[in-house]
């Protein structure tokens, strides 16, 4: 990575952005997820977020791929994060070859998928533990000691955000922001699934028009997602203007 300090400078300051009025979690957890990807070079990075009754929901992810696997491995209870949730403890260059009886049902879906390596950090203050990041690799591939020093330390950075975020917006328990959270991405996934099918473009595009617009005009995403379910936001709006001149072109 060039220009790693910079790289950190600004990841850091993005991460440590939740006193706003305007405060996306959905996008501030896909945020997280992408530069987790970054720092480590990892073939799919994943948040999971623990909801009101200790159960891991998928909240933020770098692909689909690694979206559908963490589905998987949250209905089996099962599975690297839900590990490193329980023990609040890194999981660290887990070879998938050697899980089966770990993970008996979530180490086949994942090496089906393609990965051989996988990793988990949790998202910890101090004893309080919100969840964790599921980190994968498509080769057999060790984390070095000072890439998971940093990648700990933007997981505890994230959280560290997301509670203060709490304590000053908003006054109320962690369960009940997260459980909102948890509701917008319902909305956040339906408005995907209405933007594939009417533009014609993949889940991954359709999560970008969705990011890009909302921060555009300063909309939490669950706003732009509901009005997009509701036919109250045309799909053509989202589309990026290069991709619309491309498009009447044609």
């Amino acid at each position: 990575m060039e220009d790693r300090e910079r790289w950190l400078a600004d990841t850091l300051v993005a991460l440590a952005d939740t006193l706003v009025a305007d405060f996306d979690l959905i996008d501030f957890l896909s945020t997280l997820a992408a530069r987790l990807q970054e720092l480590i070079d990892a073939s799919e990075v994943g948040l999971l977020i623990a909801d009101p009754q200790g159960h891991l929901r998928v909240m933020a992810s770098s692909s689909e791929r690694s979206r559908l696997i963490e589905l998987f491995e949250v209905q089996s209870r099962e599975g690297p994060c839900w590990d490193s949730y329980l023990s609040h403890e890194m999981l660290l260059n887990v070879d998938l070859r050697e899980t089966l009886e770990r993970w008996p049902t979530f180490t086949p879906m994942a090496r089906t998928a393609g990965f051989r390596t996988v990793h988990a950090l949790p998202m910890r203050l101090r004893d309080e533990v919100i969840g964790a990041a599921n980190i994968f690799h498509s080769t057999l591939s060790a984390i070095s000691d000072s890439d998971i020093h940093l990648a700990q330390a933007l997981a505890d950075v994230a959280t560290i955000g997301i509670l203060q975020e709490r304590a000053v917006h908003h006054a109320t328990d962690l369960s009940a922001q997260l459980q909102q959270a948890l509701n917008s991405r319902v909305s956040i996934e339906q408005a995907k699934g209405v933007i594939a099918e009417r533009a014609g473009v993949d889940m991954e595009t359709a999560f970008t028009w969705l990011r890009s617009y909302s921060r555009a005009n300063n909309l939490r995403m669950a706003e732009v997602s509901v009005a997009v379910v509701e036919r109250a936001l045309s799909v053509d709006v989202l589309r990026p203007a290069a991709t619309s001149s491309d498009s009447s072109q044609r």
